[in-house]
């Protein structure tokens, strides 16, 4: 990408990401399975080459970012899974793929600032996925604020 600096670049993703959601009214579960599918490829690439060049992967990139779960919030709910799983749009899954994968390439972001963009999402949706209470909530759009 001619011109733009890491964090713009960071930023379109982010941006991208954001307008994709709302576009295609991304349920919170398909949007947890893309990021968490994201997470551990750009997790492995950091890896394989942080092992190659005889580095450690910093614990910002290695670890997802903390949340933070009000005691009363907290939930022993279960779901099934398979049945979950079963529920989830694949195609939408994979407009959303394309789009994160396209833009990473496109804008040459590297795997690190790309890790970090999605430790974000995953923070948001851990924290979101943790009050879940109901499979409805799980396949709920997911509520973007309009500051984001």
């Amino acid at each position: 990408m001619e011109g733009g600096n890491p964090e713009q670049r960071m930023t379109t993703l982010h941006e991208r990401i954001v307008h994709m959601v709302r576009q295609l009214r991304m349920p919170l579960l398909e949007m947890s399975l893309v990021v968490s599918k994201y997470t551990r490829i750009l997790l492995s690439a950091i890896k394989v080459q942080a092992e190659s060049d005889g580095e450690v992967v910093p614990h910002a990139l290695s670890e997802p970012f903390p949340i933070i779960i009000p005691e009363q919030q907290e939930s022993e709910t279960r779901f099934e899974v398979e049945k979950l799983l079963d529920a989830v749009d694949e195609e939408r899954m994979d407009i959303l793929d394309t789009l994160i994968r396209t833009t990473i390439n496109d804008e040459m972001i590297s795997h690190a600032d790309a890790l970090m963009v999605m430790r974000s999402w995953e923070k948001d949706v851990r924290e979101r996925l943790s009050l879940a209470s109901t499979p409805g909530q799980l396949f709920s759009p997911l509520d973007i604020d309009e500051d984001q």
